[in-house]
């Protein structure tokens, strides 16, 4: 299911102007993902990442480190496309990407093992193919879920933009502006007085400057302690990340699962426990949630799907949302339709 990680590129800070084609308009290269293993509004718009924006019918846009990108899927293509806006170094941010989307795992064999595990979530990913877990800087990672806690996709929106503003511009696209993350001694010249003047409230500015704070004061950095969480067991990871001002459990699973390569890990929310009360531990139904029970929903997640838990979870969250919902339902009436036809 995994191939082994090619070695990381030496870090890119100057930029350059895009790729351009003959007729001087943006060049599209094919990224060597089908549309089966990477499907853009399955993946993008689903609560993993708040930075990247939709530039298009089946067009998404943002940035990986210096490096400012939209990606695209076309009627008819098999191939998804990528255009390089911002760049010093193609090579470097075609590696990037790569290893943003986790591109070294293959979705067609998780999915064919998950089927055998589980026929209803067969049945699911017939139509929700492409669904993929995204391999985030962590500190990016770790902002955004700071902003993500108990709000409305409007408002970390705009908090994660605000936050977003404070790094390198890197271009417009489609109306919408770009940046490069803020470094951690960029985000620590920020005070609580601003990020609250900005609309984050006096507990989530006071939750992301504390954190800064304690990045800064870890040994080495806090960058490099956040990738060394990469190398740790899940519970470890876990518990070190909690030790942050405004992580608890399920924000910490998030990070885990969406930057630390902690692929099992089990972000228990409202609808994750709906999906898990229904299908895994039916016994729970009624119950109230608490941390206890958000345990035992991740072990009965990783029980049934395996190390690559978090992946299937991902899914049958996507599952759940509103627009994915009215295709399935749309779907099973059809078939539906169809088995009633068929026997008379």
């Amino acid at each position: 299911m995994k191939r082994p990680r090619p070695p990381s590129p030496p870090s890119i800070s100057a930029a350059a102007k895009p790729p351009l084609s003959p007729t001087g308009t943006p060049k599209w290269l094919p990224l060597k993902l089908t549309q089966t293993e990477l499907t853009l509004p399955l993946t993008f718009p689903t609560g993993q990442t708040f930075r990247w924006k939709q530039t298009g019918p089946v067009q998404y846009s943002g940035s990986i480190g210096p490096h400012l990108v939209s990606l695209r899927q076309r009627p008819g293509h098999a191939t998804v496309s990528y255009c390089l806006h911002r760049s010093a170094s193609p090579e470097a941010a075609e590696h990037a990407l790569l290893d943003f989307l986790n591109a070294e795992i293959s979705l067609a064999e998780l999915w064919s093992d998950f089927e055998i595990k589980d026929p209803r979530f067969g049945e699911v990913a017939k139509h929700l193919r492409g669904a993929r877990v995204l391999r985030q800087d962590p500190l990016e990672c770790l902002i955004q879920f700071l902003c993500s806690s108990n709000n409305n996709i409007a408002r970390i929106t705009k908090m994660v933009d605000f936050v977003s503003s404070l790094g390198l511009y890197l271009g417009e696209i489609d109306g919408f502006e770009f940046h490069q993350f803020p470094s951690l001694e960029r985000l620590s010249r920020v005070s609580e007085d601003e990020l609250r003047k900005a609309g984050f409230g006096y507990s989530r500015a006071k939750y992301i400057t504390g954190t800064v704070s304690a990045l800064q004061s870890k040994p080495g950095g806090g960058d490099e302690w956040l990738l060394s969480l990469r190398k740790l067991d899940l519970q470890d990871a876990i518990a070190a990340l909690c030790t942050l001002p405004g992580v608890g459990p399920k924000v910490a699973a998030c990070i885990a699962l969406f930057s630390l390569d902690q692929h099992s890990a089990i972000p228990v929310d409202t609808h994750v426990w709906q999906i898990a009360t229904r299908y895994l531990v039916p016994d729970l139904a009624g119950a109230k949630l608490t941390n206890k029970l958000c345990s035992r929903v991740a072990e009965a997640f990783v029980s049934k799907y395996g190390e690559y838990a978090g992946w299937a979870q991902t899914l049958l969250f996507i599952a759940e949302l509103p627009a994915q919902k009215a295709l399935l339902q749309s779907s099973q009436s059809i078939k539906l339709v169809k088995s009633a036809e068929k026997k008379k």
